[in-house]
């Protein structure tokens, strides 16, 4: 599933597309796209709109309407935006006609992802009851970070792929995070002292700004608006790697589960106290 630096590398690609534009003509030809409303209906209330800002909150994309009104995007596991009509596609589930001529497609092969189209008002409620503090920005804190921690005796993998306690980390940057700050996904959340909290706050915005650099990781069908890939990838320390080598300390990664999720790490830099 996209996290945080793929739908920040996807904001920022579309945006110079859609911000200041018009939509034209909006078609919907998925059902599940908007469900439980009907497509044709949403398709028709966002004909005539014109858009003023592309934001992002955690994993979701906003489009930000002169109305007020915002439409709220979920890529999930396979979805996309392109700058592309992709014709013919057939995992093409919604296509934007733009006031210049311009096409932007909504691609989704598995179906997963979401359109909701919110009134003025109703955003940051929505947002709100579902999201924690965004942790690249400036009054995320190792404080705050513990506080929001503290009390809770989930593993810390576990706790930190809530979106309620941080907006935009899964499974992969957790895994990332972890490793640079050297402490093991099954920690008690609460049994961390200052360092380690410390340690944790750079590690998490380390790893998120290192995968925004990087464009995002495309390990299936993650792609940029123009097709092209992210390299995030290839600069993994510890997600995908069992049995390969720590870059830090050559013992040999190890896989485990938690949360119900895979999860890798090192056995003798993460170790439990």
């Amino acid at each position: 599933m996209p996290e945080l630096p793929e739908v920040e590398t996807v904001r920022r690609n579309i945006a110079p597309a859609l911000e200041g534009r018009r939509l034209e003509h909006v078609e919907i030809s998925d059902i599940r796209l908007t469900r439980p409303e009907d497509p044709l209906i949403v398709a028709s209330e966002l004909t005539g709109e014109r858009v003023e800002h592309v934001d992002r909150r955690g994993k979701y994309l906003i489009v930000r309407f002169a109305s007020g009104r915002a439409l709220l995007i979920h890529l999930r596991m396979t979805g996309s935006l392109r700058a592309d009509a992709l014709a013919g596609d057939p995992h093409r589930r919604a296509l934007l006609t733009l006031d210049n001529g311009s096409e932007v497609a909504y691609r989704d092969v598995r179906r997963f992802g979401t359109w909701l189209l919110l009134e003025p008002g109703e955003l940051e409620p929505y947002l709100g009851a579902r999201l924690g503090e965004e942790p690249l920005v400036a009054a995320f804190t190792a404080k705050g970070l513990g506080e929001r921690l503290e009390g809770r005796r989930a593993a810390l993998k576990a706790a930190l792929l809530d979106q309620r306690t941080l907006a935009g980390l899964g499974n992969i940057y957790v895994d990332e995070a972890l490793w640079y700050a050297r402490l093991h996904p099954r920690r008690l959340t609460g049994s961390l002292d200052r360092d380690e909290l410390r340690r944790l706050h750079r590690a998490i915005r380390k790893a998120l700004e290192l995968g925004i650099a990087r464009q995002g990781s495309t390990l299936t069908d993650y792609r940029l608006p123009d097709g092209s890939s992210g390299s995030m990838q290839k600069e993994f320390k510890a997600y995908g790697r069992d049995d390969e080598p720590c870059d830090r300390c050559g013992t040999l990664l190890a896989k485990i589960r938690v949360a119900g999720r895979g999860t890798w790490f090192c056995p003798n830099c993460q170790t439990l106290p």
